[in-house]
């Protein structure tokens, strides 16, 4: 997935040594995607880092006031459980300085599954034509199945297909996007062609994406 501007390593290390960090990891890309969206709507936080982990999901970093940071983490936790996958969190109120590099702020492609495993935003410009665009996910184990489950999205109802992640072990996730009503239409058609080809492990939309969210799509 494509990503908008970002500030300098340098302006980011101050915004992180200024402010608490929070960390969540997740099980699953859908929930992290889904975990991120609630956190910040709940509290002015702002995305530091994404990182795939091994447990078929990603770590979660962000950053802001400490009240902003706890409320945000408590919501993507609680985010988590609902949707039945896999939490673990932490904050940090006040970051050592040399704790900055267990996060590189930099993005990390990895050619073996042609896909950035590192991804990072900052200063989001976001497009007004796609501002109030829902996105779906649809997530399997088994190409097989996420591929019939996204043909037969894009045939339900006027959505185009935004972007993917390879998991490893044969999870993959799909992201569509459209309007709100196709966007539900298509992640219920699709999901109900997954049995018997693979399996579901998670279909959800999102109505009006946060910044960061958004900044993960292409453009």
């Amino acid at each position: 997935m494509n990503h908008a501007n970002t500030h300098s390593n340098s302006n980011n290390h101050a915004h992180a040594d200024a402010h608490a960090v929070g960390i969540f990891e997740i099980g699953s890309w859908t929930a992290s995607i889904v975990a991120l969206d609630a956190a910040e709507k709940t509290a002015d936080i702002r995305l530091l880092q994404i990182e795939l982990n091994d447990m078929m999901g990603a770590s979660v970093k962000v950053t802001g006031p400490l009240a902003a940071v706890t409320a945000a983490i408590a919501t993507a936790e609680a985010t988590a459980r609902a949707m039945h996958a896999s939490v673990i969190s932490s904050i940090l109120p006040k970051p050592a300085r040399g704790t900055t590099a267990l996060w590189p702020l930099n993005i990390e492609y990895n050619p073996l599954i042609e896909q950035n495993v590192i991804y990072k935003t900052g200063e989001l410009i976001m497009a007004e034509s796609n501002s109030n665009q829902a996105i779906g996910l649809i997530e399997t184990q088994g190409f097989t199945a996420v591929i019939e489950a996204i043909d037969t999205a894009c045939k339900a109802a006027n959505v185009e297909v935004a972007g993917r992640e390879k998991l490893g072990g044969g999870y993959i996730c799909v992201v569509i996007r459209g309007d709100v009503a196709a966007v539900k239409a298509a992640v219920e058609a699709g999901r109900t062609k997954v049995e018997g080809l693979g399996k579901l492990i998670a279909a959800h939309v999102i109505a009006r994406p946060s910044a960061s969210v958004q900044s993960l799509l292409p453009k």
